[in-house]
């Protein structure tokens, strides 16, 4: 086989051809006798300029400008390359005609068409070929890259003559067009005439087909061909059905805005209850920066008394303004906790009666950050008297300094500053709002860190400094409404405290018989700590207004001990991971040395057992040092010991997570808090099991000064098989299951019941895919006993007909 080059530009050697038209000047390099049929191989050197083009093939035989070529026929030029088995090719006109498994690859779009016979010009790139297929964003060759394509969105067509009437339009006849594979696509829109032009396929009186089933007839149909554009329009139809929403119907609008944006907008009609409305809106930038938007309302038409309407809204943003400044936003609103309950799809969600907005303009560098954000919180605090508390920092000016050498001392010194401007309200029940209150908090600390032989101490000292503009006066009795004070105070406060470590104490074990299980050897660390704090100056804890964790600051003396516990096995060596085996972090590797058991046990001894008079006994107090030590409160009566605090996280295996995190209260001798965590996987098998246990102080009752208990027993299980992008089947159910919860009194504890349940299952062909939900809610009497099902439609690259978002799904 001998390869030739044609080129406006002859270059050195006597394999070039002269491809100018008639009449310019130079010699055409090739003998003019036709019967040579061998020629040697062709230098593809870079012209200086005009078009190249390069032959190759077993058979070449010239009369004039004119190429016959047989037996394996390639030719090149800038633009294209052509496959076939016979073919004549103009080197004056670039006309080609191929016969003979005609494949022809290239141009911007990387278009490749495949066919019996077809007439091409390769400088106009116009064409007729005939029992084509062909694709858009095909890259190699089969030999090389079978079936690979540059995008996810592959435009695939086939059709009994394709005319190719410029660079990037064609029209196809008596063809179809589709995203999957051929020759047998899991769906396809088949019509006599598709218009491909514009990044878009467009048809008439077109048919839908899915697995070679008339599904639909469609008058107009419209398919995105350009692998970088997406293509605004109509979506498929919602539909659904739901007991407590009745028949659902729905449609939705996309808008491509731009390469950085998108908006989808829609509506659907609830039998039942009435109109939503959603939208969507979304942005990516350079960067981290994005922004995303969500709306639904519900225009409930039930009467008054039992309408449950309402909207939602959700803003998360960031932008970076330059490598040490960022304007962050974290947006949401809720008209009603009812509403939220009501229609809220997801579980986890719609029990959720905490709303918290924040945003924030940051800018750091050399250890100093300053920043300006305001926030807004809004939670539910009792359902039974719809009592809700909204607190608002608009705004807070913070300025922070990182930990910065004193000098040349061993002594480090760093800063928390801020001035903020504050309002609560408190309606339902006891009623209580105050005016804007300023707030201005310093705080200045030097620390003194030392180490020696393994050992590590650090000893540290702080003022602090709050002033208020406003206080407020207790009630006469515990758990009456306080009145606001229109005067100042001040809070001048002392902290002094002093963190000491041990050296880790290690041992490295044999392990026997188990070898087989834990591999040869087993290492086990131990690391004690301790820390003591004292704490004066907060003389009149009961006279400040209550916005957030600075004004829960108290008086105290105590120590904070605890130990942690690791065990570090290496069973095998590093090597790579298996489908069902997740890594440490990304791009890690399975096997080799891993932590197996972390156990971490604490405790805080208080030598004040009354926090210099912040107690208030018989109900539920929180104060900054029990919050930060656990999220559950435990003080309702002075004492010398805090709950014993236990997190526990062990990997058996590379498939099995066990996680138990509990609080066990001395006093008490109960457990008030235990969350266990159960998770395994094989291959494409999956389960999981939780169980959340809640035996604590709860919220005191208006005008009592007996505090309730929060006291309650759940149970959360998942288990399935396969995922949805597996090929073939799958299936997964999910439950949870209230136990037990104990009321006020004997008469209100409610037993065993459901709180949810859902088995959804799906089939995923080549690129498409069915999926069926059935889903049950049990949310007292805002939602009760609510069957739902649910499908899912998936044509890859299209769209997905029914009402199974992905937010839904179980996998």
């Amino acid at each position: 086989m001998r390869a030739q080059e044609v080129t406006a530009t002859a270059p050195s050697g006597p394999a070039a051809v002269d491809d100018r038209p008639a009449g310019l000047d130079g010699p055409a390099s090739l003998p003019d006798d036709p019967s040579i049929s061998r020629y040697p191989d062709a230098v593809l050197a870079a012209p200086e300029g005009g078009r190249r083009v390069t032959i190759d093939a077993a058979v070449q035989k010239k009369i004039g400008d004119l190429y016959s070529l047989e037996g394996d026929v390639q030719i090149v030029s800038k633009q294209y390359t052509v496959h076939a088995d016979r073919m004549e090719y103009n080197a004056a006109t670039g006309d080609v005609k191929a016969e003979g498994h005609l494949r022809m690859t290239g141009g911007e779009q990387l278009q490749t068409i495949s066919a019996d016979r077809g007439e091409f010009n390769l400088r106009t790139q116009q064409g007729r070929f005939y029992n084509v297929r062909g694709s858009v964003g095909f890259r190699g060759t089969p030999a090389q890259r079978p079936n690979v394509y540059t995008t996810g969105d592959p435009f695939l067509f086939s059709g009994r003559m394709v005319v190719k009437t410029g660079p990037d339009s064609f029209e196809i006849y008596d063809g179809t067009v589709t995203s999957c594979q051929m020759p047998r696509p899991d769906w396809e829109l088949r019509a006599a005439h598709f218009t491909v032009r514009d990044g878009k396929a467009t048809a008439r009186n077109t048919q839908f087909r899915v697995l070679d089933v008339p599904v639909i007839f469609l008058p107009y149909a419209s398919h995105p061909v350009d692998i970088d554009t997406r293509q605004s329009g109509f979506m498929v139809p919602v539909i659904g059905q739901s007991t407590f929403k009745g028949s659902i119907v729905g449609e939705q609008f996309y808008l491509a805005i731009n390469r950085s944006m998108d908006l989808l907008v829609g509506a659907e009609y609830f039998s039942k209850r009435g109109w939503e409305q959603n939208a969507l809106f979304r942005y990516r930038g350079r960067g981290l920066d994005f922004a995303t938007a969500r709306y639904t309302g519900v225009l409930d038409r039930l009467p008054a008394e039992r309408n449950q309407g309402g909207e939602e809204f959700a803003l998360s943003a960031r932008k970076d303004i330059n490598d040490h400044t960022r304007a962050v936003a974290d947006v949401n609103y809720l008209s009603s906790f009812v509403y939220r309950e009501a229609f809220n799809e997801n579980f986890n969600q719609a029990v959720v009666s905490d709303i918290t907005s924040s945003a924030f303009l940051q800018r750091d560098g050399n250890g100093y950050v300053g920043a300006i954000h305001a926030d807004r919180y809004q939670g539910l605090k009792n359902v039974s008297t719809s009592q809700e508390v909204r607190i608002f920092h608009a705004p807070s000016i913070d300025f922070d300094v990182m930990e910065k050498p004193l000098g040349k001392s061993p002594l480090v010194w760093s800063a928390q500053n801020s001035v903020a401007v504050l309002k609560r309200v408190q309606r339902g029940g006891a009623n209580f709002s105050t005016e804007i209150n300023t707030r201005v908090d310093v705080q200045p600390r030097i620390s003194l860190p030392l180490s020696a032989k393994g050992w590590t101490f650090r000893p540290g000292f702080a003022v602090r400094d709050t002033f208020y503009t406003h206080h407020r006066k207790p009630g006469p009795l515990p758990g009456t409404v306080p009145v606001e004070v229109y005067s100042s105070i001040n809070r001048a406060v002392i902290d002094a405290n002093f963190e000491m470590r041990a050296p880790v104490l290690e041992r490295v074990f044999d392990t026997g018989v188990f070898r087989r299980f834990l591999g040869r050897k087993v290492k086990h660390t131990i690391e004690p700590q301790l820390r003591y704090t004292y704490r004066t100056g907060v003389d009149e804890f009961n006279k400040y207004l209550r916005f957030d964790e600075t004004d829960v600051v108290s008086n105290t003396n105590e120590v904070e001990y605890g130990i942690t516990q690791r065990l570090f096995l290496r069973p095998t060596k590093e090597r790579d991971c298996r489908e069902d085996e997740t890594p440490s972090e990304e791009g890690a590797k399975c096997g080799g040395t891993r932590e197996s058991l972390l156990w971490r046990v604490v405790q805080k001894r208080f030598f004040d057992p009354r926090f210099g008079g912040a107690l208030n006994p018989g109900r539920r107090n929180v104060l900054q040092t029990t919050l930060d030590f656990s999220g559950v409160a435990f003080l309702t009566e002075p004492r010398d010991v805090s709950p014993i605090l236990s997190q526990m996280r062990l990997s058996a295996s590379e498939r099995l997570d066990l996680e138990w995190d509990m609080n066990y209260d001395t006093h008490a001798g109960k457990f008030t808090q235990s969350n266990v965590f159960l998770n395994y996987h094989m291959g494409k098998y999956f389960g999981g099991l939780s169980h959340a246990r809640l035996n604590a102080p709860g919220r005191a009752q208006s005008g009592s000064v007996i505090s309730t208990t929060s006291n309650f027993s759940q149970l959360k299980f998942l288990a399935g098989y396969g995922d949805t992008l597996k090929p073939g089947f799958s299936l997964a159910t999910t439950a949870g299951l209230n136990l037990s919860t104990r009321g006020a009194t004997p008469a209100a504890d409610q037993p065993l019941s459901l709180l949810y349940e859902a088995i959804q299952t799906g089939y995923n062909w080549r690129c498409c895919g069915l999926s069926m939900e059935y889903r049950r809610y049990e949310l007292g009497t805002i939602r009760p006993a609510e069957n739902a099902y649910k499908f899912n439609l998936t044509l890859a690259n299209i769209a997905s007909v029914g009402n199974l978002r992905r937010i839904d799904k179980i996998f």
